[in-house]
């Protein structure tokens, strides 16, 4: 595999131009804009106390870092701009998010909750009703154990694969990655239809913030809880 400096180029242009344009759409509902109202509320006080304010900034600085490092190290190995069907970018980005989780759950539920990172994990568990900023109050050792994870993932599969993977259909799915990992820590109060769907994922992560002995380990999905038995119900949110 080749260095593609256009390939990089292109996943971030990609990668970036896809998140602003996402969330313009997306907030063009009236009651999305009322849950941002209320997590921006709900956050405001949080960020104000310097010590939630500190983590939440040294945990975004060694995410950049880490990112822009990989993106300038590997990505360009790993990433090409040769045109492939719609089915098969469809397939890659799913089996990259669901390999990523696949190792996530292990990681989260034998290391984070394990002997070995429990107090680490822990400052994240003082969300007990987590809004936006708590997806963002995390240890920068697990950051970057997250961030190492999924990354990851996409040399791996690129190996698997025998070639790169497309460069727009990577974007994609490291859009997913950050904005569900995001998501599910809001707090949300929405009409059941259309949002049927990011109600659960926000009260399945719900469930496991209620203390240090949950299941739910996986991040995106519910598929590795439901086979490893650690699936539990979802779980009403309070007011944040």
């Amino acid at each position: 595999m080749n260095y593609d400096w256009m390939a990089l180029i292109v996943f971030f242009v990609t990668l970036v131009g896809l998140t602003k344009a996402g969330r313009l759409l997306a907030f063009r509902s009236e009651a999305l804009q009322g849950m941002r109202s209320l997590n921006r509320e709900a956050d405001r006080k949080k960020l104000a106390r310097k010590r939630f304010r500190r983590v939440v900034d040294a945990n975004n600085r060694v995410g950049l870092i880490a990112n822009l490092i990989f993106y300038a190290t590997v990505l360009p190995f790993c990433v090409t701009l040769d045109i492939r069907p719609l089915w098969r970018n469809a397939v890659d980005i799913l089996i990259v998010l669901m390999v990523f989780d696949f190792f996530y759950y292990f990681t989260h539920r034998f290391l984070f909750h394990g002997p070995a990172l429990r107090k680490i994990h822990a400052l994240h568990h003082q969300a007990r009703t987590p809004t936006y900023a708590d997806a963002f109050y995390v240890h920068p050792v697990e950051t970057i154990i997250g961030l190492v994870l999924f990354l990851g993932t996409i040399p791996l599969v690129a190996w698997i694969e025998g070639g790169p993977l497309n460069a727009i259909a990577m974007a994609i799915a490291m859009l997913l990655f950050t904005q569900l990992n995001t998501l599910n820590h809001t707090w949300v109060n929405l009409p059941r239809f259309p949002f049927k769907t990011l109600s659960r994922i926000t009260a399945i992560h719900a469930a496991h913030h209620v203390d240090m002995n949950r299941g739910n380990y996986s991040t995106l999905s519910t598929l590795y809880d439901w086979m490893f038995g650690t699936l539990e119900a979802p779980s009403v949110r309070a007011d944040p």
